[in-house]
């Protein structure tokens, strides 16, 4: 079994990875192999709705998206870190999810995932709950935690300090090993995931 989690912070080795780590070590105590998988430095964009994907099979735009989107197809959860820019997740990592839920949400889909943000002070429940809503319209169990999936601090450094914020990702990263673990166990027993209904789309203007 293996969990990707994506760092969405501009700064590789700041608090956004120092949380992920502390979640990436405890799933390998649990026999869950773990990858941090970077976005870069640069902007990312969101996705301007060209539906060029669709005929491609990949974002027309060929960068980390891309590259993280077959990673995704061998992956059997994820995790999503963002830092708080302006008390919502940073927008480099929601125009990346933007464009890897639109392009590869099949990838993705029925596997368990979680959020995790840091900040200075405030804005992690807003971000928190930006990144959730991805997971549940593609029909992705969200794993908890004992708290919210947040670490405090303005560097790598003070997270460390974070204790609590550490205990709660690591209670996260035990969670998301064990419902792999039922997943797995469900699929050995012969338990699919649900057959997808081919309903309408309805719009509220007519």
């Amino acid at each position: 079994m293996k969990v990707m989690l994506v760092n969405g912070s501009p700064h590789k080795d700041g608090c956004t990875n120092r949380a992920l780590e502390e979640v990436a070590a405890t799933l390998r105590e649990e026999g869950v192999d773990a990858e941090v998988f970077w976005i870069g430095g640069k902007p990312v964009g969101g996705c301007m709705g060209c539906g060029g994907c669709r005929k491609l099979g990949r974002c027309v735009y060929d960068d980390a998206v891309n590259d993280f989107r077959q990673k995704a197809a061998e992956a059997d959860g994820f995790m999503f870190g963002a830092p708080v820019h302006y008390a919502h997740a940073a927008g480099s990592l929601l125009g990346f999810m933007d464009r890897l839920f639109f392009s590869g949400s099949a990838d993705l889909a029925h596997k368990p995932a979680a959020a995790v943000c840091s900040a200075r002070r405030g804005g992690t429940t807003a971000s928190f709950d930006d990144i959730n809503k991805f997971f549940t319209i593609n029909q992705m169990p969200v794993v908890g935690a004992r708290y919210w999936n947040n670490v405090h601090g303005t560097c790598a450094e003070d997270v460390e300090r974070d204790e609590e914020g550490l205990g709660n990702l690591r209670a996260l990263g035990r969670n998301m090993a064990w419902l792999l673990r039922c997943i797995e166990a469900g699929r050995a027993a012969g338990i699919e995931p649900p057959a997808d209904e081919d309903y309408p789309r309805t719009n509220f203007i007519r």
